[in-house]
């Protein structure tokens, strides 16, 4: 690959041949070579074509994807700031291929984060980037998008997200980024299948918030207008529903967890309304209690059903620690919001004492309003309970039974889990239990 190539017809028909080469690296050394790198470096950002200059961006952005050495050269020639300068260019084009560039740079290299938000201003022009692209959604119909406009805008996003990780010293140098991201969001129509994947934005437009401040002034106003305080919410709400139907078991732990660790994120800031909102559409409701809690096609019938997920583990973890805080972080509330068989592993995994009412049954209103028992198993209410046809226990396997769940309740008493009086001990102590005679007593299995 010749620097000195000159007549620019030439150029950039050798530059879209290299384009084609560098998709197979097995066939291409001088390509992710330093002089090859370097010489692209020269014209990506030297050449006064901006023709010329993009095609070797898309040389480059190629090169840097495909062979992770090839950041560090970009890296150490200098160049970082020099990307951030192109983010300032009004074109699509250069902003996804700036931010992509940037945004690989950010893998396994050595690059100046700090110096490039504090001296080449990457946090303003990021920033503005957003700002562009709020403003030209606002001027059109949902959906009327470019391509490449909807390519520069996921760059741009994944860019900040990088940013806000691996640099969050620089997390207040994005404030003002926030109400452009939630204008994104609530300004488009969510995608009826898969609606967080490519070229939906949403997927990153959720990861965009995921660092950064919600708590600052200019959050809060553009997470809950004051005119609808769960706009926003209801939105995330609606595109979890959605996305937890749309993907499948293999596929809900790298794509939906970002989305409920949002909601919880957005939860503990939230003002009281907007909390309300959000309980009201995520906790279990009187119309799922007239099953077991989990068994329904609810939202939070699913929630439930993925927090046990058991190829999920950050999937689950962020739905229990959303339900948790959705129950104001009491155990007593979150066994009471979800049932005892849903609260108790994560109540044990997180050292949160078992509250001593976990196993007492408890009573909540139905859709009329009138107060009803519930399970605190299963959290059903328990008229709707429905029991097996099975012969009723002779008085042996009674006893027996009883002589298991006493050893079972000493051992959890032994080990701290529950704090709790034996029921076969209570039931001795008030004469509901009657002595065996010698003929009667049966060894356990």
């Amino acid at each position: 690959m010749d620097g000195s190539l000159t007549v620019l017809p030439e150029r950039n028909a050798a530059l879209e041949e290299l384009k084609l080469y560098g998709r197979d690296p097995q066939n291409a050394d001088p390509i992710f070579a330093e002089k090859g790198i370097s010489t692209l470096l020269r014209h990506a950002f030297y050449s006064p074509s901006s023709e010329t200059a993009r095609a070797a961006m898309r040389v480059l952005a190629n090169a840097m994807l495909l062979k992770p050495n090839t950041r560090q050269i970009f890296v150490d020639h200098g160049f970082a700031p020099k990307a951030c300068h192109h983010l300032a260019n009004n074109s699509w084009d250069d902003e996804f291929l700036a931010s992509r560039i940037l945004f690989l740079s950010t893998y396994g290299t050595t690059v100046d984060l700090l110096d490039l938000v504090d001296n080449h201003q990457l946090a303003d022009r990021v920033t503005d980037r957003l700002g562009h692209h709020a403003k030209l959604i606002s001027s059109k119909s949902k959906g009327n998008s470019e391509l490449m406009e909807e390519m520069a805008l996921t760059e741009t996003l994944k860019l900040l997200f990088n940013v806000t990780h691996y640099c969050s010293e620089r997390i207040s140098s994005f404030d003002s980024a926030v109400p452009y991201v939630v204008e994104l969001l609530w300004k488009q129509d969510i995608p009826a299948s898969k609606p967080l994947d490519a070229p939906s934005p949403f997927g990153p437009l959720v990861n965009a918030l995921l660092n950064l401040d919600l708590t600052s002034s200019k959050s809060s106003s553009s997470l809950y207008p004051k005119n609808e305080p769960a706009k926003v919410t209801a939105l995330l709400i609606d595109l979890l529903d959605r996305s937890l139907k749309s993907y499948g078991d293999d596929e809900l732990e790298v794509t939906v967890t970002p989305l409920v660790s949002l909601l919880k994120k957005i939860y503990d800031s939230a003002p009281e309304a907007t909390k309300a909102q959000m309980r009201e559409a995520l906790l279990p409701t009187a119309e799922d209690r007239k099953s077991v809690l989990g068994k329904g096609d609810s939202l939070s019938s699913k929630l439930l059903k993925n927090s046990t997920h058991p190829t999920a583990p950050a999937l689950r973890d962020a739905i229990s620690h959303l339900l948790f805080n959705l129950s104001d972080r009491d155990a007593s509330k979150f066994v009471e919001n979800i049932g005892y068989g849903f609260a108790s592993g994560f109540l044990f995994q997180n050292n949160v004492p078992i509250p001593e009412s976990a196993a007492e049954a408890f009573s909540t209103v139905d859709t009329t309003g009138a107060a009803r028992p519930v399970n605190p198993i299963t959290g059903q209410f328990m008229e709707n309970e429905t029991h097996p046809d099975e012969p009723e226990l002779t008085e042996e396997e009674k006893e027996r039974e009883a002589e298991k769940l006493f050893v079972l309740f000493e051992r959890l008493k032994a080990n701290g889990i529950i704090n709790v009086q034996n029921p076969v001990e209570a039931a001795v102590q008030e004469g509901r239990y009657r002595e065996l005679g010698d003929n009667d007593v049966e060894e356990l299995d």
